[in-house]
């Protein structure tokens, strides 16, 4: 999707209003963030912490993924606002890494957390994905997309171990549960392959994600006192790919702008589609995967 048809058409109310839209938007989710989540827990001085062994690393795509979108969505305004094509670029694309790096500098002040070096790498990550396609084609070829789904866990007290590590809330699902989350490489065939053989919607698509996750390292939990409280650590954990064919809603044809902000919005989540899935060493089939 391209807001603004005409590049190097400067506007500059525009381009006050992307400003102002930025600054409200963001110091107003990190204000909300502190109040809702960081003040609940203690301050300390700064300092680091290894996480990258934990959730199987869905949580470092999950950064990657959202690094990813910030940056485009923020160069998309600043292509609408007619800034010069390498600037919206850069100034968008580094929006991404800039933002989820200031949530790890408040982790970084948070006695139960630290600043992750995985998750700024993976927040790297994710806007250098979007900058390098930009710079190279002025248009992204492959997309990182997301996907989720209820997760009704079989007994007890995997319910009552979800509830506490996950969230109740089907919001709070969805954000918290990897077991749910699926994240996809989706590549648009056209593109790729300069076939004209294929619709310029099709995608093709790589799918990550999880299962069998009941603690971060382990499916074990003790108390303060070193006593048990949770042990399954008969559930094996699991990771699980996915192949499946995708729709990039953005190249489908309107000329309603309304739509094609819609599509937009919409082509950060994977089209529900059936899909093979490779994990423990098996490979099998689903009609639909979310």
């Amino acid at each position: 999707m391209k807001l603004q048809p005409v590049e190097n058409t400067v506007h500059k109310n525009r381009i006050k209003w992307v400003a102002a839209a930025n600054i409200a938007g963001y110091g107003g989710s990190l204000a909300a963030l502190n109040a809702i989540w960081y003040s609940k827990h203690p301050r300390t001085s700064f300092h680091f912490f290894d996480d990258n062994a934990e959730w199987l690393q869905v949580d470092k795509v999950g950064h990657l993924y959202s690094a990813y979108l910030e940056s485009h969505a923020s160069s998309e305004l600043w292509r609408w606002a007619g800034l010069e094509r390498k600037k919206r670029i850069w100034i968008g694309g580094l929006s991404g890494v800039a933002y989820q790096s200031i949530i790890e500098i408040l982790d970084g002040f948070s006695a139960d957390y630290g600043f992750s070096t995985g998750d700024f790498a993976a927040n790297i990550l994710g806007s250098a994905l979007f900058i390098s396609q930009e710079l190279a084609w002025d248009k992204q070829k492959v997309k990182i997309k997301f996907s989720v789904h209820t997760n009704n866990y079989s007994s007890p007290d995997l319910e009552a171990r979800a509830d506490k590590i996950y969230g109740k809330t089907v919001l709070e699902r969805f954000i918290k549960d990897y077991n749910s989350q699926t994240y996809w490489l989706s590549g648009n065939i056209h593109d790729l392959f300069h076939s004209g053989n294929f619709p310029e919607w099709l995608n093709v698509s790589i799918g990550y994600g999880a299962d069998g996750m009941f603690g971060a390292r382990s499916n074990i939990a003790k108390d303060e006192l070193g006593n048990f409280i949770f042990d399954r650590s008969d559930i094996v954990r699991y990771r699980q790919w996915y192949l499946s064919p995708d729709i990039d809603l953005t190249r489908i044809k309107t000329n309603k702008k309304g739509l094609k902000i819609l599509f937009f919005v919409l082509n950060s989540f994977k089209f529900p589609a059936p899909a093979l899935e490779l994990s423990q060493g098996k490979i099998k089939g689903h009609w639909i995967v979310f």
